[in-house]
């Protein structure tokens, strides 16, 4: 979880209050965060935020906004974002840009009292929001910049790698793009972004100058603020927009907060956005929600009034009106983490403050144990531990495009509503793939490598309740220079073996296997699942380099056969 630095003095300032350490841990719940150390010789704090879907929480400025709040008990209005507000500065997109890093979005802050603690911050917000919103630049990066050195319209536009030459933040000589990714620590680190792509990203203004090399580096003419820097544009490029315009409006209120004045910036898109070719930016995308209170008393097991829902809700920043049994939410736009009613009930419960409810004993006596699924799965861990199998664990959130490759023709996947994240869009449905993902970043380790999982998959199945259903699946994975579908079938007949289960292969086809070296694990007319060894373009997609075989069975298949048998 993200953990910031903040100088004490200046979260009192933007606080305005001074507030003593007991005082400012038990605000500090307000934002799900802890406060880990304060060294009091040298007024810093250290701050450990437990919530990751609140990026705008992860700076002195919004802990401040979140505290200051709570303290006036109603919401801060940002009269920026209103709909209307003339830009007379343009950022233009090439249509080449659609298929590198299609977005971005500016504003401008001018005015801006800045000092070294605000520079610090300012640092340290940027790469919060770069490195783990934004997957370590992949989805998202900013840049900020000196206002008054750059010439509109800017170009957001792509550039052969050795014909632009700039002086990048930390060197004292110009480089081109190409030279920037070889000898620049950033462009080492992050690189591996841009390089698929025959040319990269860059920001010129109207005169020529390079602003910066997105998602890598800024030009150290414009792209270097410093502690008496006044005006300054501040960027979002990303691949998506949502993501891009969220952080914009995290950075735009931050910057507002210290006193600057927000300005927009027009982009013009030569293909269509979600919200249009042209965007004055920064826009409000938050949405309403109407909640009945009922929802309420029921998530939280209490009756509440309505009254206080709307006070307790305004309290932590939300635009609220009530009538007739309803409260009707405009969530701040600096928020994108609302997406059910029941977000909502946690944030008056967070409000409310958890010690105020009072606990209740149960009226009745269980006792738990461990389900038959569950129990067949920890038979099956110490088989494979003891047949020399390393188990793991990984998400069953992920990415789309971990998937596809594994997609049979008929098959769909079960997504993630109002997603937040590209990277957690939709929920696996198989195990192959996860333990690929290991094996990709294990090519260090000494082989071979024998490797499984079992771990929980979701099915798109319109006739379950929900449209899809969970099921416990086992996979398990071997990867060395010999690695073949006979030394896979050995594990699995030695795993049936001992489950007492008989069976037979079927050849099949697979989107993961090789033609002719697949099969389906077929027992009692059930197909369990299949076998085979994976494909080379499937193995190079993901840069492995060494053959692999694999399995994966439906657990919940293999339970239904044991009982009846």
């Amino acid at each position: 979880m993200p953990t910031i630095d903040i100088k004490k003095h200046d979260l009192d300032g933007l606080i305005g209050k001074k507030l003593s350490l007991s005082a400012l841990e038990k605000h500090l719940m307000l934002a799900k965060a802890e406060l880990k150390e304060y060294i009091e010789e040298t007024d810093d704090l250290k701050v450990e935020l437990s919530d990751s879907n609140r990026p705008d929480l992860w700076s002195a400025e919004g802990i401040a906004r979140q505290i200051r709040i709570a303290l006036s008990g109603k919401p801060e209005v940002y009269d920026f974002f209103k709909h209307g507000r003339k830009a007379t500065r343009e950022i233009r997109v090439s249509k080449a840009m659609k298929s590198v890093r299609p977005f971005i979005a500016a504003c401008t802050a001018t005015g801006v009292r800045m000092n070294d603690d605000v520079l610090a911050q300012m640092i340290q917000s940027q790469d919060k929001l770069a490195e783990i919103f934004g997957r370590k630049r992949t989805t998202i990066s900013i840049g900020i910049y000196e206002l008054d050195r750059i010439m509109f319209p800017v170009d957001y536009r792509l550039a052969e790698p050795s014909s632009l030459s700039f002086m990048p933040l930390g060197m004292e000589e110009k480089l081109t793009l190409a030279e920037i990714l070889e000898r620049h620590p950033k462009g080492i680190a992050y690189g591996g972004i841009v390089k698929p792509f025959p040319q990269y990203p860059v920001l010129t203004d109207s005169m020529g100058h390079v602003l910066s090399f997105p998602p890598i580096i800024n030009s150290r003419e414009i792209g270097e603020v410093k502690s008496n820097t006044r005006n300054v544009l501040i960027e979002v490029t990303g691949t998506d927009l949502r993501m891009t315009m969220l952080t914009l409006n995290i950075l735009a209120v931050s910057f507002y907060d210290r006193g600057a004045e927000i300005e927009p910036v027009k982009v013009t898109y030569p293909y269509g956005t979600e919200f249009g070719k042209v965007v004055a930016f920064p826009v409000h995308t938050a949405g309403k929600f109407k909640v009945p209170l009922a929802t309420f008393s029921a998530g939280l097991g209490e009756n509440v009034a309505l009254t206080d829902v709307k006070k307790r809700l305004e309290s932590y920043g939300h635009i609220v009106s009530a009538v007739r049994g309803q409260v009707t939410v405009t969530v701040a736009p600096y928020r994108d983490d609302i997406m059910h009613p029941m977000d909502l009930v946690e944030d008056y419960a967070i409000s409310r403050g958890y010690d105020s409810f009072e606990p209740v004993m149960p009226q009745q006596s269980t006792v738990g144990s461990l389900s038959r699924l569950e129990l067949l799965s920890d038979t099956i861990r110490g088989h494979l531990v003891g047949s020399g199998f390393q188990e793991i664990m990984s998400n069953i959130l992920c990415s789309r495009e971990e998937l596809e490759d594994s997609l049979q023709p008929d098959e769909q996947l079960v997504e993630v509503d109002n997603v937040m994240s590209l990277a957690y869009s939709v929920l696996r449905h198989r195990v192959i793939p996860s333990l690929l993902n290991v094996e990709a970043v294990s090519s260090k380790a000494f082989y071979p490598h024998r490797i499984f999982e079992a771990g929980e998959a979701a099915v798109f199945d319109q006739s379950a309740i929900m449209g899809s259903r969970t099921d416990l699946n086992l996979a398990a994975l071997i990867s060395h220079p010999g690695a073949n579908f006979s030394e896979m079938h050995s594990s699995l007949d030695v795993l049936l073996y001992y489950l007492g289960l008989e069976y037979r292969l079927e050849p099949s086809d697979h989107a993961l296997f090789i033609p002719g070296r697949c099969g389906k694990i077929i027992a009692a007319d059930v197909e369990l699942g299949f076998i085979g060894e994976v494909r080379p373009e499937v193995l190079e997609r993901r840069q492995i380099t060494m053959p692999c075989a694999a399995f994966e069975i439906t657990l919940n298949h293999v339970l239904r056969l044991l009982i009846k048998n």
